[in-house]
């Protein structure tokens, strides 16, 4: 990609930001994980450049700072803006925790999002995850305690009990479910229910099966 291309994708973003907003949506995030073209700018491994865009980390992260220069010129201030992060890339010479706790702090200094979402993996075959329920919780825990801004924790978060106690205990802000809600797509009502919510509007169809 030449500069041409690169700007191109900044505008396509600001354009993809303001279609969010048209369309009344609440949350936008930016992916900058899991091999995704900002992640492979901000990856060691993934970006050879030479340019302005490359060596550096200022340079790798340049990319992102400029996609989101001109998404906050589409996106309503009073709306939270998010990005996602894979935290560490699980191979030697990677992009890894320390990485993102130095982007995490530019990112709060600079007023740029309100969120990190703390992924992981994605942009090299040669990754080894250690996968297990909850795996990636330390990251959200770490980049907030360490940098002030909310996270949300994410990866396989399957128990409703688990996604509480991530919230009670401030290892995050918030929780993001993806595969259990796949399997479960009303999980968020048996989570409600298990975690006895008292305020959570059920569809009136569904009304019947919430004494459960």
């Amino acid at each position: 990609m030449d500069d041409t291309a690169i700007a191109e994708v900044v505008l396509a973003f600001r354009d993809a930001a303001r279609r969010c907003r048209e369309a009344g949506l609440k949350i936008l995030e930016l992916h900058a994980a899991h091999g995704y073209l900002l992640h492979q700018f901000l990856s060691p491994p993934s970006n050879r450049r030479t340019d302005r865009y490359g060596g550096s980390f200022e340079n790798r992260a340049r990319p992102l700072f400029e996609a989101l220069d001109a998404v906050r010129g589409e996106w309503p201030a009073d709306l939270p803006p998010f990005v996602r992060l894979s935290v560490t890339e699980w191979v030697p010479g990677g992009w890894d925790i320390e990485d993102t706790i130095r982007l995490s702090r530019l990112l709060k200094e600079r007023g740029d999002v309100d969120l990190v979402d703390c992924s992981s993996g994605g942009n090299d075959p040669a990754q080894q995850v250690p996968v297990h329920p909850s795996y990636q919780v330390p990251f959200a825990e770490r980049v907030r305690r360490e940098i002030g801004i909310a996270t949300a924790a994410v990866g396989l978060i399957s128990a409703p009990e688990t996604a509480e106690e991530i919230i009670a205990n401030g290892r995050a802000d918030l929780v993001a479910i993806g595969r259990i809600s796949l399997f479960d797509p009303y999980w968020p009502l048996h989570a409600a229910n298990a975690l006895k919510a008292k305020t959570v509007p059920w569809p009136l169809q569904y009304e019947r099966a919430s004494i459960f």
